[in-house]
């Protein structure tokens, strides 16, 4: 593992032995005020919960936290954090394993390792006021262990672990060192640069990039050619019927 990086200034950090779900937790704190960004780890989840609600499985020793950010954007624009987070975690990883190689990044919010899925991603906005004044950033990584196959739904993308697929022994706590100024530096850039240095960035470790794939969004399906993301983030396919732009959606391959 490289040197730790110094811990980002203006950035506040709680680590909680156990809570329900983090991305509650980081609710509950933006409510009773919240001033600057605050990373939330929490060793142990009651109820933690993925995407539309699912459920997260988490074994011991994996990494669970929320960054709570709060800014004043449009929802477009706070939608670009999920890029932002993919590379802090895809250069967190590298970090702590001393390489980049079989790291990949899932449109919209999953980093592959080996390509497996190794973390994910959950945008939440924060209201106050009847207004949008943040956004709460949900991660998980399987560090130290992968929720069993069953645990997945159908035609998931296989789950893995750091410790599994690299020997990499890392714990929440020394992830998190490694994250947090990682997503500062992008965020920075971010709001500094605009979105396209980080779009930039994101295509070079796209996964399936080029590649047939299929987006479903409820019910219904799109498969066409990965040809890129366009400066709103948004997945352009090529398909039978021409170009189509896809805002979001479930990636399956």
């Amino acid at each position: 593992m490289t040197a730790f990086p110094s811990w980002p200034p203006g950035h506040d950090r709680i680590v909680l032995d156990a809570v329900d779900s983090t991305l509650s937790e980081a609710q509950r704190r933006f409510a009773a005020g919240v001033t600057q960004p605050i990373w939330i780890l929490a060793l142990h989840q009651t109820a933690a919960r993925g995407r539309r609600g699912r459920a997260w499985a988490m074994p011991p020793g994996n990494f669970a936290a929320n960054l709570v950010l709060p800014l004043s954007d449009t929802p477009d624009r706070i939608a670009l954090r999920s890029f932002t987070a993919a590379l802090a975690l895809r250069d967190a990883t590298a970090m702590a394993t001393g390489r980049a190689e079989g790291l990949s990044l899932k449109w919209p919010n999953d980093v592959l390792l080996n390509g497996g899925k190794m973390a994910g991603i959950l945008l939440e906005t924060l209201q106050s006021g009847g207004r949008v004044a943040g956004v709460s950033i949900g991660i998980g990584v399987n560090l130290a262990g992968a929720p069993d196959a069953s645990e997945v739904e159908a035609r998931a993308l296989r789950p893995v672990s750091l410790l599994a697929e690299t020997g990499a022994r890392v714990t929440p706590e020394e992830f998190l060192d490694l994250l947090a100024p990682a997503f500062a530096r992008y965020e920075t850039q971010l709001t500094t640069y605009g979105f396209a240095p980080i779009r930039t960035e994101w295509l070079k470790d796209a996964a399936f990039l080029g590649q047939e794939i299929t987006a479903r969004t409820g019910q219904a399906e799109t498969t066409g050619r990965f040809e890129t993301i366009d400066d709103q983030g948004q997945l352009i396919l090529t398909t039978d019927q021409g170009r189509q732009t896809v805002a979001a959606a479930d990636i399956y391959f």
